[in-house]
């Protein structure tokens, strides 16, 4: 699904946004009775929540990424990734083999960080999944995207939100992007991660006692690598604007832009004419790692894949956060 413009407006969305606000008070009220109703799971190990509030677009995913590594790298634990793994066929518990797997069966995002070298655990069922991750050596589980989901206690939850869009029309889902009411789940957060620049003043709208951490999108080596270079990139990611204005900003000669839905299934008849178009005006065809999962292995072989890092304005900041988290949660059981 691409999401409709009218999310981002800020006069509300418009007709669209007040037409389906009903919708949205009734997905609203849904999402907060399964909160009330839930009964966390308490894990053995420690559980950090890596979300969001709003839906898609937020980098949420590098987040996810940045910090099993620097629990893993900086603290020396045993950290596993713990997903739902949306857009796969498979329910799990069921640890992602990158030899084995591909994106239809555990998703894209599963996939693309375990071939970035984190073990990665799907299920959807999440304390199943969390357990099975305990039983393989997991000594801290980080679950990608579950901080509407109360099956497991979360000793830290970090929020994730994009600083340019911010909250989008302030409106639930269907009639915006939010996932539950903003100052609820500000509330809830163990702390927010602002992505990028703040140009909608999310820092102002959290609570005084939540810690905001300011962190950022940079390019990789080979992108940098790139510059002055034509591309005809492609994206089908929650914000593929975002993608284009990456390789615009670090020199790129973006020569065509193709969007497509997040977690779009990838089919020749996508692909080929991009690669052809690319061919045709000499520039190199490029998307994103999570894009690239979606690939055969062919098409793999005949695109390049933009790499990104996360970067942390204080990541001292977090790794306090982490330390505190882990501790606590260990100290808890």
């Amino acid at each position: 699904m691409r999401a409709p413009e009218f999310w981002w407006r800020r006069d509300g969305g418009g007709v669209a946004g007040r037409l389906l606000e009903p919708v949205g008070l009734l997905y609203g009220w849904a999402t907060a009775r399964r909160l009330a109703r839930g009964k966390p799971e308490r894990l053995p190990v420690p559980v950090i929540c890596v979300g969001n509030l709003a839906a898609g677009g937020t980098g949420k995913t590098p987040v996810v990424e940045a910090v099993a590594w620097r629990l893993r790298k900086a603290m020396g634990l045993n950290a596993m990734v713990l997903s739902r793994g949306y857009g796969g066929q498979e329910t799990g518990p069921l640890r992602v083999d990158p030899g084995v797997h591909d994106a239809a069966a555990v998703g894209d995002e599963p996939l693309m960080m375990a071939r970035g070298g984190l073990p990665v655990w799907i299920a959807r069922d999440r304390a199943e999944g969390g357990r099975a991750a305990v039983v393989d050596g997991a000594d801290v589980v980080v679950m990608d995207d579950g901080f509407q989901n109360p099956a497991l206690v979360q000793d830290l939850s970090l929020v994730v939100v994009d600083g340019a869009r911010g909250f989008g029309n302030g409106r639930l889902i269907p009639a915006g992007p939010l996932r539950e009411p903003v100052p609820v789940g500000l509330g809830r957060a163990g702390a927010v991660v602002v992505m990028g620049p703040d140009r909608t003043g999310v820092a102002r709208r959290v609570p005084r006692e939540v810690p905001v951490l300011a962190a950022g999108l940079e390019p990789g080596p080979r992108v940098r690598s790139w510059q002055g270079q034509s591309v005809v990139a492609f994206a089908g990611i929650g914000d593929p604007a975002k993608v284009f204005r990456l390789l615009h900003d670090v020199g790129c000669r973006v020569v065509a832009a193709h969007p497509f839905a997040d977690h779009h299934p990838y089919q020749p008849a996508d692909i080929q004419p991009i690669l052809d178009e690319a061919f045709l005006l000499g520039a190199l065809p490029v998307t994103t790692a999570k894009d690239a999962a979606r690939l055969s292995p062919d098409q793999r072989q005949q695109v390049d894949v933009i790499d990104i890092t996360v970067t942390w304005t204080d990541p001292g900041a977090l790794d306090r956060l982490l330390r505190r988290a882990v501790e606590a949660g260990r100290d808890a059981r």
